[in-house]
This record gives structure tokens, sequence and C-alpha cells, in this order.
């Protein structure tokens, strides 16, 4: 059985840390998951969270509270599932519970990033959560080769249905410079003339196509930039 649990335990933190370098291969030195950190994101209004069976950590999220001239929001830095569980609807699951955590906190927004070309990334955080993907940010990490899409999740209301005005085709197989570049060009077009991402489904080739939307009432047009820099998500 699955139950939610917050990281407050040396055992549970310990799991976490093996298990963000077991599915995003952060082991070198510089990029290990904290233990430190996340008992300061437990005990100062951060998230820590994950998702148990028989005891075994299967998947965890975290991240931290920020604010910027829109209001406050969460950056979601980091969630990753067990290998040999994906397909189980943890990943669901997992951003539900880390969601729980956020609302206790007050916050009504969180924000994460993610690979353009991963459709499957894609496809999870636009129409399964129901995130808009709101800002394109050339070389997130100051890297060449590591442009994140960063989307925007209210806590407080399902999206409305879209009407898709525009789309972009990411072909499938290995994305390359020329993918990549076109990719990056089309997002700060279509993002860049006030409209916001919504849909992400699977192409005729089995690669991925984009919808995008004009951002729904009530809703405000994507700020000219994002402050966060969090790690993606799935």
């Amino acid at each position: 059985m699955l139950t939610s649990a917050v990281l407050d335990t040396a055992d549970l933190q310990d799991q976490a840390c093996a298990l963000y370098r077991q599915v995003l291969g952060h082991g070198e030195p510089g990029m290990e998951l904290n233990p430190r950190l996340l008992s300061a994101l437990v005990r100062n209004a951060g998230s820590a969270v994950g998702l148990l069976e028989a005891g075994r950590l299967l998947a965890f999220a975290h991240g931290v509270h920020a604010r910027d001239e829109h209001g406050e929001y969460h950056y979601s830095q980091s969630a990753a599932v067990a290998p040999g569980h994906q397909g189980r609807g943890l990943g669901r699951l997992l951003k539900q519970a880390q969601a729980e955590v956020v609302r206790a906190h007050g916050v009504r927004t969180m924000r994460w990033a993610y690979d353009p070309v991963l459709g499957r990334n894609a496809h999870f955080n636009l129409d399964v959560l129901g995130a808009r993907a709101r800002w394109y940010v050339d070389d997130f990490y100051f890297r060449p080769g590591t442009d994140r899409v960063v989307v925007e999740w209210n806590l407080e209301a399902n999206p409305p249905p879209a009407q898709v005005a525009e789309r972009l085709v990411v072909p499938a197989g290995e994305a390359g410079d020329a993918v990549r570049a076109r990719v990056r060009a089309r997002f700060h077009e279509l993002l860049g003339a006030g409209l916001v991402g919504v849909t992400c489904g699977r192409g005729e080739d089995g690669g991925s196509v984009y919808g995008f939307a004009p951002p729904a009432r009530g809703e405000a047009p994507p700020p000219e930039r994002p402050t966060d820099r969090p790690e993606e998500q799935p």
C-alpha cells in the first residue's frame, strides 16, 4: 500500500538522496542532494515529500518557497520515481502530495522546469497535471544545451479546455542541435505572442506535438521572464 510522507527522518532523507543519484544521475561532486538541505526545507516552509511502500521510498520531490513581482509561489526543484515503478501513477500522486504541503503553507502556485524535447514529460506536466508552459529560458543552467521550459501550476482550480491556436512538432529520435534550435525559436515566437503551452501529444511519426493557446480568462499572460531556476521535472 502506498502512503505519502514528509521526509522528516534520517532514513527517509538518505533514501531520497540515493534515489536522486539513481534516477537523475547527479552523483558527481557538487551535484549531490544533501540530507541537510531536505531538513532545512522541512523546517522552513519548503517541501520534501515522498511516496512509500512497505517502508521503501519509491518517489520523492522537494522544493522551496519563493516570491517575485507576481506574488508567492513554490519552486519544485526536482522529482524522481524509482526505476521499475513508472506507469503506476506515482508521478501524479507525488505531485499531489507535494501540492498538499505547498497549500498547507498558504501558497497556491507551483513552478518547475523540464527539457522541451522530452514529449513524455511535457504531456505529464501539461495534460495530466494541467500546468501551463509560460516561459522558455535559453541555457537555463548557464551552459549550452540546457534550454528549459518553465511551467506554472495553479493549485486552486483545474484549467478550462483550451482552444489550440498554434502547434509545434518535435520529431522523434535524438534531438540534435538543429532540432533544439528550431524548438527554441518556435517557443520564443509563440510565447512572445502571448500564448501559453497547454498540451503535448504524440505525433504521427512517434514524436510529439505541442499545442499553444491564449491564456484562460482571468489568467495573466506570461511575464517577460521567470525568476526561478529549478531542476527539471518529469
